[in-house]
C-alpha cells in the first residue's frame, strides 16, 4: 500500500509519540519533511532531528521536547493543506496561530518556512501544517 499523504504521515506520527511520552519518533525521510523538521527546530517544537541510514532508505530522528515537569512543548500539530484540496496562502493572509502563540508551516519559493519566517522575507505559499 502506498502512503497518500506523507505530511499528515508525519503529524500523525508526532502526534503519537507525543502521547505516549516517546524521546524521539522516527519518519521516513523526505526534503520536505527535513525542511518541516527543520522549521519545528528553529521554532523551539522539537530538540533537534538527524537523518540516519534505514533498511534501504533513510529515516528522520526527531528528538522531541518536553518541558521540566514532562508536558508536552507540542499541543497541537494539524495538517491544513491535503493532496484534494490544496491551501495556498499570500503574503497579506498569514494570520498569527493562537495570537502569535503557534506557526503554520509554510513550503514556499524561498523553501519550507514559519509564518513569521514568510511575513519576514514577504513570500506566500501552501500551508502544510498548523502547530502550537
Amino acid at each position: 500500500m502506498t502512503m497518500t499523504d506523507p505530511i499528515a504521515d508525519l503529524a500523525t506520527r508526532i502526534r503519537n509519540a507525543l502521547s505516549i511520552k516517546r524521546a524521539d519518533v522516527r519518519i521516513p525521510h523526505s526534503n520536505l519533511k527535513a525542511g518541516i523538521c527543520e522549521v519545528l527546530k528553529r521554532e523551539g517544537y522539537v530538540r533537534d532531528f538527524t537523518v540516519e541510514p534505514g533498511d534501504g532508505f533513510p529515516v528522520l530522528k526527531v528528538a522531541l521536547k518536553y518541558g521540566p515537569d514532562g508536558e508536552q512543548v507540542l499541543q497541537s500539530i494539524t495538517r491544513i493543506s491535503t493532496p484534494g484540496c490544496r491551501v495556498y496562502r499570500g503574503v497579506q493572509a498569514h494570520a498569527p496561530v493562537l495570537r502569535g502563540m503557534g506557526i503554520t508551516v509554510l513550503t514556499t519559493a524561498k523553501g519550507v518556512l514559519s509564518d513569521r519566517e514568510a511575513r519576514a522575507q514577504n513570500v506566500g505559499g501552501e500551508a502544510l501544517l498548523e502547530v502550537y
